[in-house]
């Protein structure tokens, strides 16, 4: 299994990006598939989740802002709205099947003025 992600870049404050995840199997494959960021100097931390059948979880800090979501082949999705200079971090995606875990590359947002 392998997880490319992009779509990260530079972003004033209180704007927008969306980050893709593309796996080489279906993403309906995975039971659940997710976001995670790593800002510098700090823990990687979750971000929001979704699973096979649609439920999602967010972390707080991000709820209200960020949408993840999935298509119907290949592709995660996460939609980044208001961003803060806090959500600064490589953002990684993950999949989960049974005790197995893979994970993206990662891709950076910089969100600064």
């Amino acid at each position: 299994v392998q997880l490319q992600a992009s779509g990260g870049g530079l972003v004033q404050p209180g704007g927008s990006l969306r980050l893709s995840c593309a796996a080489s199997q279906s993403s309906f494959s995975f039971p659940r598939m997710a976001w995670y960021r790593q800002a510098p100097g700090k823990q990687r931390e979750f971000v929001a989740t979704i699973t096979a059948g649609g439920s999602t979880d967010y972390a707080d800090s991000v709820k209200g802002r960020f949408t993840i979501s999935r298509d119907r082949r290949y592709t995660l999705y996460l939609q980044m709205n208001s961003l803060s200079p806090d959500d600064t971090a490589v953002y990684y995606c993950n999949a989960k099947r049974g005790t197995a875990e893979w994970w993206g590359q990662g891709t950076l947002v910089t969100v600064s003025s």
